[in-house]
């Protein structure tokens, strides 16, 4: 009797240091399986932080900056801005910005009513009475290039903006705003008050 209760106490304990291995096995694995978890999830919230301080730079440097004076010209001396002349560079050295333009076959001082549209380029004019969402404009390059249409580091290019068929005409004391879009990368916007007497040049800094 004494064997057979001595026997079944050995047994006892067998099973449960069995029970407390089969325990201790599952805690490690939840702790594994856990741990890799949230590793993962740190890996890619990482990846997702450095796309998007990446993208923010690739923007940044895909930006214009303005070069020199906003010059304003009067082309036929009846008191009104014609033309709006200014001159931007690649800012920070960065990707080249596609300066291609639509001609505006019509002269009516629009390019959204044209087709084909070639630009990505987009020129917005807006005064305290009117909007206008792409104005036409045209470009040339300045000193050394290659020749082509692309804003690239080094380069400067001059931008002519076409204001004379203004359903309201830009006046004296008139303030207006261009926004100029690119296709990438952030705008180029650009506010000024013209002065109190249109001359035939005006530099409007």
């Amino acid at each position: 009797m004494i064997t057979r209760l001595i026997d079944r106490r050995r047994d006892q304990r067998g099973v449960t240091g069995l029970e407390t291995a089969i325990i201790l096995i599952a805690f490690v694995v939840v702790a594994s399986v856990f741990a890799y978890t949230v590793l993962s999830a740190g890996i890619f919230s990482a990846e997702k932080g450095k796309e998007a301080i990446h993208s923010g730079l690739e923007a940044a440097r895909s930006s214009m900056e303005l070069v020199g004076p906003v010059v304003a010209k009067d082309n036929d001396a009846d008191g009104s801005v014609d033309e709006i002349i200014f001159i931007i560079a690649n800012a920070l050295d960065g990707e080249p910005l596609n300066l291609v333009t639509t001609t505006d076959a019509d002269a009516d001082g629009l390019l959204s009513d044209e087709d084909p549209k070639l630009h990505t380029t987009v020129i917005s004019y807006i005064d305290t009475v009117q909007e206008v969402t792409d104005i036409a404009w045209t470009t040339s390059e300045l000193g050394q290039g290659d020749g082509d249409t692309l804003l690239e580091a080094g380069e400067k290019f001059e931008i002519t903006v076409n204001v004379a068929n203004l359903t309201t005409r830009l006046n004296a004391n008139d303030t207006f705003t261009l926004e100029m879009k690119p296709a990438k990368g952030s705008s180029l916007i650009i506010e000024r008050t013209t002065p109190a007497v249109i001359d035939k040049v005006i530099d409007l800094n």
